[in-house]
């Protein structure tokens, strides 16, 4: 009786979203052929709603920043090659030298995605150098608050105390003044990724191969410097982590899964790294009780290195989550339908409506975009494609059509050259 009570207020139901998120140092190189493991693709049993991808160390030369100025960088494009086709979309990206960070979602939550900022730190060389920093996106997803970072800290044993102090300052550096997003610590969450450089203390070259080599991980875990500083720093013990069941990630020979085997021979490290951190919720009381609390959950269900991956010195990282909310907004901000039968001969009508509270802009625009599937497994059909608004406010997508066909054009007209020209 209750369950179909029609006074009874029901709420958007809760949902899923599937992340992956990637880091890995790429050493300057240009990307492998093949990216399918790095990207989980070939897992038929993951459908994955979101990508995060963050770079380090991507080539930052004088002629390739020329280049990538006048053209997207050829991992950006990699990316876009590969996830394009699987309806995926690039919601927002920032770059600071060799720092890049790259955000996809599948087409169905852009209107629920609101890009807030883009913000780069730079911490290298006298604290203007963007060689070492951090690069931070952040969103509203289904409006939720949500933080993504990607840093690179200074290398070396020795430099353990410089790696602590640039986290504080990036983290103090992501400030939103004059905008009206909360303090970065009040987020719903924060994902942080990067090469941290964090080193294994005490433990000599020999010990910390052979342990790696007999799987023996437990000893080097209780030296870790980053899980050290996380027993005793307050704001560090907020962010978790996954249990580091894979080997170190660095240092290896290039074209190798050997460790370094220089004439430096680097102790092994588990330098690349995932962390995320939730929001703390305030103690339910008899007048907050906390059924209140609007869910918002998040689960970890891999976190494992790539060893098939050799172009680097360091192992790529990913961490695949199950993001559980209940969505904050439920209907997009603006609703698009294509008027009649669209084709290529006459003119195109669209209507549109908009939330009560969406502020336009003389400046927004609708684009009209072709639909990417892989047909590989499909018998061909006809082109599909989506309407889609642009909010210059919002800086985001704000609403999205159903996709729909436009018949091509179905008579031609003679130019006055003789040539058959088609009528558009």
């Amino acid at each position: 009786m209750e369950a179909v009570n029609p006074r009874k207020p029901t709420g958007p139901k809760a949902m899923n979203l599937s992340i992956h998120v990637v880091t890995w140092n790429v050493a300057s190189a240009a990307p492998p052929l093949d990216l399918n493991d790095l990207l989980q693709l070939n897992n038929q049993n993951l459908n994955l709603d979101i990508y995060v991808i963050g770079l380090q160390e991507m080539n930052a030369g004088i002629i390739s920043r020329l280049a990538d100025t006048a053209f997207e960088d050829p991992w950006s494009s990699f990316f876009m090659d590969v996830l394009s086709p699987l309806s995926f979309i690039k919601v927002s990206y920032v770059r600071m030298q060799g720092l890049l960070l790259l955000v996809f979602a599948k087409c169905q939550h852009l209107p629920y995605i609101q890009i807030l900022s883009t913000k780069s730190t730079p911490t290298g060389l006298f604290g203007y150098w963007g060689n070492k920093g951090g690069v931070n996106i952040c969103l509203k997803l289904y409006g939720y608050y949500v933080s993504i970072i990607n840093c690179h800290l200074p290398p070396h044993m020795s430099n353990n105390d410089q790696r602590l102090e640039h986290f504080d300052r990036i983290l103090e550096m992501q400030n939103f003044e004059g905008l009206d997003i909360p303090n970065i610590l009040d987020h719903d969450l924060i994902l942080w990724i990067g090469d941290m450089n964090f080193r294994i203390e005490d433990f000599g070259l020999h010990f910390v191969r052979e342990s790696i080599k007999n799987r023996y991980y437990s000893d080097l875990w209780e030296k870790d410097q980053l899980s050290i500083a996380r027993r005793h720093d307050p704001l560090l013990r907020e962010f978790q982590e996954g249990p580091l069941l894979f080997p170190p990630t660095y240092k290896f020979d290039k074209n190798s899964n050997d460790y370094d085997t220089s004439e430096k021979k680097r102790k092994p490290a588990w330098t690349d790294r995932i962390l995320w951190r939730l929001k703390r919720q305030p103690q339910a009381s008899s007048h907050t009780p906390s059924l209140l609390a609007p869910l918002f959950s998040l689960s970890l269900k891999s976190y494992v290195s790539h060893m098939m991956y050799s172009i680097s010195d360091h192992k790529p990282v990913t961490g695949t989550f199950v993001l559980e909310l209940k969505p904050l907004v439920s209907a997009p901000l603006i609703t698009l339908i294509p008027e009649d039968l669209w084709t290529m001969e006459n003119n195109m009508l669209i209507s549109y409506s908009s939330a009560p509270d969406f502020l336009s802009s003389p400046w927004d625009w609708i684009g009209l975009y072709k639909v990417y599937i892989d047909i590989s497994n499909i018998p061909e059909t006809e082109d599909q494609f989506l309407l889609c608004y642009y909010s210059n406010n919002l800086h985001s997508v704000v609403g999205i059509s159903r996709p729909f066909q436009i018949p091509p054009c179905s008579f031609l007209r003679e130019d006055p050259l003789g040539e058959a020209q088609p009528q558009i």
